[in-house]
């Protein structure tokens, strides 16, 4: 029995893939040639990806260096709009209800307790 743990191995960039099919599934020459090809042009497309996703992160960094956004604006809208995201959700709203109702029988409760403390105290004098 193998091991909960134990994967499959995944062959990585540039591995032969010929090395990793089992003896059931052997590829003919055309097959791994095939295979080679696209391996190759799915590796070139994933670096002109990557250059291209670079340019933009940098041209977009250029654009918020002249608005004069800087990190720290950033994160306060993402927080700003990470809170409002949650103050706007039923969830909230319905807790917040209920809170404010708890707090309210609360502070009535408090007050009774405070004047029944103040009528003792009275009665003790």
């Amino acid at each position: 029995p193998q091991g909960l743990l134990q994967t499959d191995s995944i062959p990585e960039v540039g591995e032969d893939a010929a090395a990793t099919v089992g003896m059931s599934d052997v590829l003919s020459e055309e097959e791994q040639d095939e295979l080679r090809k696209e391996l190759a042009k799915v590796e070139e497309e994933i670096q002109t990806l990557s250059q291209v996703l670079a340019a933009k992160e940098k041209h977009l960094a250029e654009i918020k260096r002249k608005l004069g956004i800087n990190s720290l604006q950033e994160l306060k809208q993402n927080i700003t709009k990470s809170w409002q995201d949650v103050t706007s959700t039923t969830a909230y709203k319905k807790t917040s209800e209920t809170l404010s109702q708890a707090g309210q029988k609360a502070s009535a409760a408090f007050s009774s307790v405070g004047s029944v403390i103040t009528k003792k105290f009275e009665d003790v004098r």
